[in-house]
């Protein structure tokens, strides 16, 4: 889990729009588009692993994953919702 103070100076580093806590809903579809395959990051990579955990930015386009507790706060590791 994302420590609470971490979250609210985490922005998107490519906007610099406040990111929030993804829905469990957010997660359930994202994870759903996973297992049926195709899904990238905006480099470019193929998501193959479920996501449990991610940041979303204020506009709702991109989730940044977050692994082991870390957010992975990295423009090319972006997932387009």
């Amino acid at each position: 889990m994302v420590d609470a103070e971490l979250l609210e100076i985490l922005v998107c580093p490519e906007d610099k729009t406040p990111v929030t806590l993804a829905s469990p809903d957010t997660l359930a579809t994202l994870n759903a588009r996973i297992a049926a395959g195709g899904v990238k990051t905006r480099g470019g990579a193929p998501v193959t692993e479920a996501v449990t955990e991610g940041l979303v930015r204020a506009d709702g386009k991109y989730l940044y994953p977050v692994r082991e507790d870390i957010p992975v706060m990295l423009i090319d590791e972006a997932i387009a919702l």
